[in-house]
């Protein structure tokens, strides 16, 4: 096992840990009702690609984390674990500046008029159904794992592997179906960008 990097500290861990969920909660919250009108140089859902990428390397580390765990390569399982918390990081500035500089697109709006008719929601067909359950899903979700990610890293780096390792049971596989589901959700609304 790998030697501790943090001191243990449980109330000052959750108070950053709570206190880092809630804002990013709030910041998510807020973009519903926040647009912001900067031109840019680039074609903005360049920032869902980038989203789309940067989940799929997540899901990827995942994966590879949880091979290296299980081969008992621990510094590798750790160097992953901690690039993929980056890549998340990274992940949700892009997400916020998405959704900050570009207004919602509807599933299904083949013509780009903001409006979703019969006559589209029929040639989308049951590619709209798996979109929303996989939407439904992968949003609540992804704002609930947050905490869990933070609270399970921070239980690896204070040396506390067997509460580790109980919380990743929990937390990886959310954590792995949120970053798959991400990029699902991409390929399956991007056609539908302006």
């Amino acid at each position: 096992m790998l030697q501790p990097v943090l001191v243990k500290n449980d109330r000052k861990a959750n108070i950053f840990i709570f206190s880092v969920s809630i804002v990013v909660f709030v910041a998510v919250t807020a973009l519903s009702t926040i647009q912001l009108d900067v031109p840019l140089p680039f074609d903005v859902h360049y920032f869902a690609l980038a989203n789309a990428v940067l989940n799929s390397a997540v899901a990827l580390l995942l994966v590879w984390a949880l091979i290296a765990v299980k081969s008992k390569n621990f510094k590798l399982h750790k160097t992953l674990m901690l690039l993929a918390i980056i890549l998340s990081v990274l992940f949700l500035v892009s997400y916020i500046a998405h959704h900050l500089l570009t207004t919602s697109t509807k599933f299904g709006d083949i013509n780009h008029d903001n409006l979703v008719s019969a006559e589209e929601k029929l040639a989308v067909g049951n590619s709209r159904t798996l979109y929303y359950i996989l939407l439904l899903t992968h949003i609540p979700l992804a704002g609930l794992i947050l905490p869990f990610i933070l609270f399970t890293a921070y239980r690896a780096l204070i040396g506390e592997y067997t509460k580790h390792k109980k919380l990743a049971r929990f937390t990886w596989p959310v954590w792995f179906f949120v970053a798959v589901s991400g990029v699902i959700v991409y390929v399956l609304i991007s056609p539908y960008y302006d």
